[in-house]
């Protein structure tokens, strides 16, 4: 049997409200909840020191996270500060600059970075001549590889004209424009007000200074939302014709994320709305001609997201779907997130103890994780199942020394009843997400999740639909 990433989806409502349930999105395994501040600054220094071990140094990546935002958009989960005082950039740009020499110091092997991505917060809160700034601290580090991948997140409401070009002139070749809804009464009801002529502008500019992939934002299930409205706004997403659509279900957890007591929960469209609107931007998408690549994920055929995943060298990282599969992650910045070898580390959060940790001399770790074998096992078996929608039995049982059967016993008897609704097929070879399973692939990993088998926490995940 071969992958089958490019299967048309079956979209079955029944059973859509029946397994949607909360849990991780797995942009990584174990997931973040389960890091611990035992894994601290000295563990993070070693396994960068030791990624070379044996001459088998694997490539670099590279993510910034810049945290502030002018304006508080009352959906939004992402670690930001919400501030006018760009003075705060200045002086988050210097310590940014301590912490790149330090891990750059401390990493071992080539320092060519095949993948770049820096996100937020809103990365252009920064000065055209902050992001130059802030590309002189890396490539004083780091060599930028001239075939790599180069990735920043726009908000167009903090772009002036020329910004975008100016971007592109400093090696950036993709980006991500936040939308989320173009009705005016969701956008307030948000507070994220973004006038569609300002998303053109910057889609227009974008693709005028040679972005080689543009990517639009959406979400659905947020206030006011309801399925002909949202129709609307696909109809202008299509126009737009972007190169990926990411669609987000939003996530409501007001007791996890303060600004999102800021939503009339009266206002929430229900469950079966929800399910509606997916279904009608999955059809309508479909119809347009991009490719589902999986969980919120489409692209055209052409794009590079697509051809990876006809390949198999589609990956999921911290920034979600990648094409980079075999790459360290190395994260700078508060709250960021990396991933060395079996590891994976979390800067602080607090912008304060961040600064502190650098000022001392040390890497502003709060807390990582060394993955046992048991877990790089699940992670394999995961990242197939999220990236490829099957897995090779033989080959997990020859890359980690199992029988797979026996391994996942209690597994496999929880997995009968997807098989059973038609959702997974399992053989002696493979198991497989059937076209019907696609889009509820994340309640199908969550079976071979050890952690939530020992201690479920599914309250402070998002809905799976």
């Amino acid at each position: 049997m071969g992958m089958i990433p490019q299967s048309p989806l079956v979209i079955d409502a029944g059973l859509l409200r029946r397994y949607d349930q909360s849990g991780p999105r797995y942009t990584s395994y174990p997931t973040a909840d389960r890091f611990v501040e035992a894994f601290d600054a000295t563990a993070y220094r070693r396994q960068l020191e030791h990624r070379d071990l044996g001459g088998m140094a694997r490539g670099l990546s590279l993510y910034v996270h810049v945290p502030f935002c002018s304006n508080i958009c009352f959906y939004c989960g992402c670690n930001k500060i919400i501030t006018r005082d760009h003075g705060r950039s200045a002086k988050y740009l210097r310590y940014l600059a301590k912490e790149a020499a330090m891990v750059a110091a401390a990493v071992a092997g080539n320092r060519q970075l095949c993948q770049f991505h820096i996100g937020g917060g809103t990365p252009t809160f920064l000065a055209p001549e902050e992001l130059q700034r802030l590309m002189d601290i890396l490539a004083s580090h780091f060599a930028f590889a001239s075939d790599g991948e180069y990735s920043i997140e726009i908000d167009p409401r903090s772009v002036a004209p020329g910004t975008i070009g100016m971007l592109a002139q400093l090696g950036f070749n993709r980006m991500s424009v936040g939308v989320q809804d173009f009705d005016p009464a969701v956008q307030k009801a948000v507070n994220r007000i973004q006038d569609e002529s300002l998303t053109r502008a910057a889609v227009a500019e974008g693709r005028a200074a040679g972005f080689k992939s543009i990517n639009l934002d959406l979400i659905y299930g947020l206030p006011k939302q309801n399925v002909i409205a949202f129709s609307h706004t696909i109809d202008r997403v299509i126009e737009i014709d972007p190169d990926r659509i990411a669609l987000y279900g939003y996530a409501h957890l007001p007791r996890v994320f303060k600004p999102q007591r800021r939503i009339a929960e009266a206002d929430l469209p229900d469950a079966e709305t929800r399910i509606d609107m997916m279904m009608l931007a999955i059809r309508r998408l479909s119809a347009a001609g991009y490719l589902y690549i999986g969980m919120d994920h489409f692209a055209k055929p052409g794009d590079e997201l697509a051809v990876a995943q006809r390949q198999g060298r589609l990956h999921r990282n911290f920034q979600g779907y990648s094409t980079h599969a075999e790459c360290d992650l190395v994260a700078l910045g508060v709250t960021a997130i990396g991933a060395v070898g079996p590891t994976y580390v979390q800067n602080h959060r607090a912008l304060n103890q961040y600064y502190d940790h650098l000022d001392a001399g040390v890497l502003p770790v709060l807390r990582g994780i060394e993955l046992s074998a048991d877990d790089l096992l699940r992670r394999a078996l995961i990242q197939s199942l999220m990236c490829h929608g099957e897995v090779s039995i033989e080959s997990l049982e020859i890359s980690h020394l199992i029988e797979f059967e026996r391994y996942f016993a209690e597994e496999l008897m929880d997995l009968k009843t997807f098989i059973d609704d038609g959702l997974v097929e399992l053989d002696d070879e493979w198991l497989t997400v059937t076209p019907r399973g696609r889009l509820l692939v994340r309640a199908i990993s969550m079976v071979f999740d050890r952690y939530l088998r020992t201690q479920r926490r599914a309250a402070t995940y998002s809905k799976v639909i």
